[in-house]
């Protein structure tokens, strides 16, 4: 086992459900972790010396496209040091937040964590994504199929074409009901969901521990 690639994206601190479930996952979690709160230390967004960086041979790289690599080679070779993940991912706006996507952006490199003719190097590791929601999106709720976040994250994530990971979703849903009046009712929905999201990353921590253990 190598170590547990934690990295957070929430912008409310200890606030935020979908840390405090990770923090059953770490609980349970028996190895090293590295952690990255890509909300307290954001990444820069990819840019154009960061495109141009991965194009050129960096004995060519100008001093702006040199600090681009800089940057992406660290979050690379963190990256594929992992045999397993841990990303809490809350849903903002039906989507990501944008310092996830910063990231994602800068991970994400032709050659190096994809591989456009065959496998990826980090393919079939286990990774496990947390996004918490105020409402909820399940068959039958009024915001079914605006789910933007989970559907692309599982698919980047994921799909052979890109990382390749093993990735098990967990969504506790509703935590805006005990703070809004109009969803009170909602709260055992929210509860049960939050009590299940607990219990299964706690599950997950153990299960994936033991795999990798073995």
């Amino acid at each position: 086992m190598s170590y547990l690639l934690h990295l957070d994206s929430s912008s409310i601190g200890a606030a935020s459900v979908s840390r405090q479930v990770a923090d059953s996952f770490r609980d349970a979690w028996t190895g090293e972790v590295v952690h990255r709160d890509l909300a307290a230390s954001p990444v820069p967004h990819l840019s154009a010396a960061g495109v141009a960086a991965q194009r050129t041979d960096p004995a060519q790289h100008t001093a702006e496209q040199a600090a681009a690599a800089a940057v992406q080679n660290e979050l690379v070779e963190e990256f594929l040091g992992a045999s397993a993940y841990l990303f809490t991912v809350p849903m903002y706006n039906r989507t990501m937040p944008s310092v996830f996507k910063a990231w994602l952006d800068q991970v994400i490199i032709p050659g190096r964590t994809i591989n456009p003719t065959g496998v990826a190097p980090s393919a079939g590791r286990p990774a496990v994504l947390i996004s918490a929601r105020g409402g909820g999106y399940g068959p039958g709720t009024p915001n079914h199929g605006k789910d933007f976040l989970v559907p692309a994250l599982e698919s980047v994530l994921g799909d052979t074409a890109y990382l390749g990971l093993d990735v098990t979703t967990l969504t506790p849903e509703l935590t805006k009901a005990p703070v809004v009046p109009a969803l009170a009712h909602l709260i055992p929905v929210h509860e049960a969901s939050l009590a299940d999201a607990h219990e299964q990353a706690r599950v997950q921590a153990e299960k994936i521990s033991q795999q990798l253990a073995a």
